[in-house]
């Protein structure tokens, strides 16, 4: 199966770079024809591009939730992002309505979309590096991505 794994955030703003370390890991321990690892910074409609023609997509990103501890890993679907919403202007348009708009555009996106989001602690510090917390985090989500991509979680 034709896969994705993209790693999102912005590598020089602490840990909001996890999703990034994620990928760069990964990208150096899986060697599949049919895997492509890889990161972005990009956000909402820009994500469009970079899914088109996979039929999956495993997605690691931060997160922060009111009620999470930094180093939780939640694994999440489109579903459990919310309901969705049109933003006023395009530049607030999260993932789940990207994905939406883009099905409905007639794009080949993939069907099956899978979130590892990794509760951060700092995401304003200038910092190509993470937080304690979040490094301890990072094998962890490897081994999560990896054992997803085996049909095993």
């Amino acid at each position: 199966m034709k896969t994705l794994i993209l790693g999102l955030g912005n590598p020089l703003r602490c840990d909001d770079g996890v999703g990034n370390k994620v990928a760069q890991i990964l990208g150096k321990e899986i060697d599949d024809s049919e895997i492509t690892v890889t990161e972005t910074n990009a956000v909402g409609l820009g994500l469009l591009d970079l899914l088109k023609g996979y039929q999956r997509a495993i997605i690691i990103d931060a997160i922060q939730t009111r009620e999470g501890k930094p180093g939780q890993v939640h694994r999440l679907s489109l579903q459990d992002l919310g309901t969705l919403h049109y933003p006023p202007t395009t530049h607030d348009v999260d993932l789940a309505t990207a994905v939406e708009l883009g099905t409905k555009l007639g794009l080949a996106l993939p069907r099956e979309i899978t979130i590892f989001a990794i509760e951060v602690a700092d995401i304003t510090t200038f910092s190509e590096e993470c937080t304690p917390q979040i490094e301890r985090a990072i094998p962890k989500v490897v081994k999560l991505v990896l054992r997803e991509l085996k049909g095993a979680y």
